[in-house]
């Protein structure tokens, strides 16, 4: 996994899918509240006058010389949940993220929040 100090380093460089087709734009890195490590990531994705930003797991992610190539296809990846370039993603809409990868959720003990911005 990359860490979490280097891969903030990377917003605004290229976001690839395993085939190297260009998804979006690196935009920012969510971490996991229970282990504080980069869990997902946001991508700007869309034409100039309907950005939005999308949400892709950065497991099996991976750093070329201008782009952050993550593990999953650009189509399942454009199809993910989203939140508007000024967005926030809400509490209660977190399951949604974990659910279109199928990655299992679990919010904390108290209902705490799974995913943090940095």
């Amino acid at each position: 996994m990359i860490a979490a100090e280097n891969i903030r380093d990377w917003r605004g460089h290229d976001v690839v899918d395993p085939d190297g087709h260009k998804i979006g734009t690196l935009e920012s890195i969510y971490v996991d509240t229970v282990s504080d490590t980069p869990f997902f990531c946001t991508i700007t994705v869309g034409l100039p006058t309907r950005r939005r930003l999308v949400f892709a797991p950065l497991m099996g992610a991976s750093v070329g010389p201008a782009y952050l190539k993550i593990h999953y296809s650009k189509d399942q990846v454009k199809d993910a949940p989203s939140i508007d370039t000024d967005g926030e993603l809400l509490a209660d809409q977190e399951w949604s993220v974990f659910d279109h990868y199928k990655l299992p959720f679990e919010p904390g003990a108290r209902g705490e929040r799974r995913l943090a911005r940095r």
